[in-house]
């Protein structure tokens, strides 16, 4: 709730052991959410405790994790993936703003970006790593996400974009739960990785078994990706791992 407490959980966080020694031994790209740059949630002109919404940005984009001129990017791994790292807090509209081709989590750049190189690829296989859930399900209150009914417009132009498309798949985090999600007939498919402890786990009724679900487990774990030829054909493995 203050500048000076944000600083203090940066610095413990970093500096315990095993996060020092993960780090030390494993490529990683950063992506923020609400908790990382304020509270549950956060949306331009909150203010929490003492910290805006726009210092709370400010202290993650420039000072914690000064990475890039954007906060989003696009990492080619070889001749059949390319991955897409979406920011889903800098440009987005207030939660509470009315829902309409005018309310957006990503900005207008930024989806005309992920649209335009995507299209430009040519990747066997395209992968979209999202903070916040596109297809979801998630529960009925919430209104933060593409799968919610409150940015319901533009999630419906980023899951049409999608769908026309093939070897496109999202992974997403910010729920916690792990789940896989499938419409029958379409070509969309999210993957969520869920909480990374066990003790985070929850939110999800594990008996709640929707139709679009290929797989649920409200557990914590992680998500590991594969990209493999097999018979020269190239193949994308999703595997969801326990703690």
């Amino acid at each position: 709730m203050t500048e000076e407490l944000m600083y203090f959980k940066w610095d413990r966080l970093f500096a315990l052991p095993w996060q020092r020694d993960f780090y030390t031994k494993h490529t990683t790209y950063f992506m923020k959410d609400d908790h990382d740059m304020l509270v549950n949630d956060a949306f331009p002109g909150m203010t929490y405790g003492s910290v805006t919404f726009e210092r709370g940005l400010e202290i993650f984009d420039k000072e914690q994790f000064p990475s890039g001129e954007k906060p989003y990017k696009t990492v080619r791994w070889g001749k059949d993936l390319q991955i897409w790292i979406m920011e889903g807090r800098n440009f987005r509209s207030p939660n509470r703003m009315m829902d309409g081709p005018d309310k957006s989590i990503w900005g207008d750049e930024q989806k005309n970006w992920l649209f335009r190189t995507i299209d430009e690829s040519d990747a066997t296989f395209k992968l979209i790593i999202s903070p916040t859930p596109i297809l979801g399900p998630d529960r009925d209150n919430k209104k933060d996400n593409h799968s919610n009914k409150v940015f319901e417009t533009e999630g419906n132009e980023v899951r049409e974009f999608i769908n026309a498309r093939e070897n496109i798949f999202i992974c997403n985090g910010d729920r916690h739960w792990q789940y896989v999600t499938h419409f029958e007939g379409t070509n969309l498919w999210e993957f969520s990785c869920g909480a990374g402890a066990d003790r985070h786990a929850g939110g999800w009724l594990r008996d709640d078994f929707r139709p679009e679900h290929r797989f649920l487990r409200v557990k914590g774990g992680f998500l590991l990706g594969t990209v493999f030829v097999e018979n020269d054909t190239p193949r994308l493995k999703f595997q969801h791992c326990d703690v």
